[in-house]
This record gives C-alpha cells, sequence and structure tokens, in this order.
C-alpha cells in the first residue's frame, strides 16, 4: 500500500531523489524543532520529538523515514545542535543515546506497518504506534540501563515519560487515520 507522502506526493519519474531530499529536509528540520521546544506537562515537561518520529514513520514509510531519522541523526553526530540541548557524538554516546537509536527503529517500524496500511484506521494506528514508541523506550531504557542501572533507568528514563507518551500516541493515531480520510483513502 502506498504511504501517505506517496499518496499525497507520488515519486515520478527522475522527481523522485528531489521528493526525497525535500521530504527528508522537512523531516530533519521538524525533529529539530521538536526536539528544542519543551511543552508543560507533568511530571516532566515534554517535547514531541517521539510524536514527530512516528508520525514521519508512518507517513513516509520505512525507507524515506530510515533515511530521513539517520540524516537527523548524522547531523547530530557531526556536531550541529538539533538534538533538545547540542549535539556531537558525545551527546550521542550519553544517556540519550538509545532513545536516539530508537528514533530511527521507531520510525521504520511505524513506516513498515504504514505500508500494510496499519495507519489507516485508529485501532491499527494505536497498535502500530505503541509498538514503534515500546521498541523506542527498549533501546533509551536498555542504553540508559548500562549507565545507571536497570532500575533506576526505569525510573528516571520511562516512567516519568509515560503520559506525555500516551498522549503523543493518541495525537498521532487520531492525525494520521484523519488525514487518510481527508484525502479519501481511509478504512
Amino acid at each position: 500500500m502506498p504511504t501517505l507522502a506517496g499518496t499525497l506526493w507520488p515519486a515520478e519519474g527522475g522527481a523522485g531523489l528531489m521528493r526525497g531530499i525535500v521530504l527528508a529536509a522537512i523531516g530533519t528540520a521538524l525533529l529539530t524543532l521538536s526536539a528544542k521546544v519543551q511543552v508543560p506537562f507533568w511530571p516532566v515537561p515534554m517535547t514531541m520529538q517521539t510524536f514527530v518520529v512516528l508520525v514521519l514513520g508512518a507517513a513516509y514509510g520505512p525507507r524515506l523515514a530510515g533515511a530521513t531519522v539517520g540524516f537527523y541523526l548524522a547531523q547530530g553526530a557531526i556536531g550541529l545542535p538539533v538534538f533538545a540541548t547540542g549535539g556531537g557524538l558525545a551527546y550521542m554516546a550519553g544517556p540519550t543515546g538509545g532513545y536516539l537509536a530508537g528514533f530511527l527503529v521507531a520510525a521504520v517500524v511505524a513506516g513498515l506497518l504504514a505500508e500494510r496500511g496499519f495507519d489507516r484506521r485508529w485501532s491499527t494506528a494505536l497498535l502500530t504506534f505503541l509498538i514503534a514508541d515500546a521498541l523506542l523506550f527498549a533501546l533509551g531504557v536498555g542504553w540508559l540501563a548500562g549507565l545507571i542501572g536497570a532500575a533506576e533507568a526505569v525510573s528516571v528514563g520511562l516512567l516519568p515519560f509515560l503520559p506525555a507518551e500516551a498522549l503523543k500516541i493518541a495525537l498521532a493515531m487520531a492525525v494520521l487515520p484523519l488525514t487518510w480520510k481527508a484525502v479519501g483513502r481511509g478504512a
């Protein structure tokens, strides 16, 4: 099945490469902006990065989403300040390194499921985003556990974020099916 990006902007002829570059640039800009804006939330402030990762994955499909998040991570690796508080390899090797790797996995998995039409109905969109977000946090908490121990990693790297993640997943599971419905191809 075509992804949302493929439906709204089909890759035709030689324009496919330019389309991919433009969409990847838009995606990395959205990821950077979503890292910088903090929304007051309980118990910790919330960024919209995981929301953007999930929506990009589903909207772009696994290849373009993977390339987009990979490009974002490469920008951060060379020191561009695209992450919440900076950039560089040392930043990526720090406590958030596993979450950054999780962005790539989550985007690809959401894209794979979206290619199978899982982003078109609320129930399957919920499943898509729960799976992708669980993988993201498994990598993040797993990496963090190697630095500070498993119990502490769950305590500081997972539990405080669950309310915000529930909200972002609910928002993502509404956005994709509603967008499909608006373009007349929803289930």
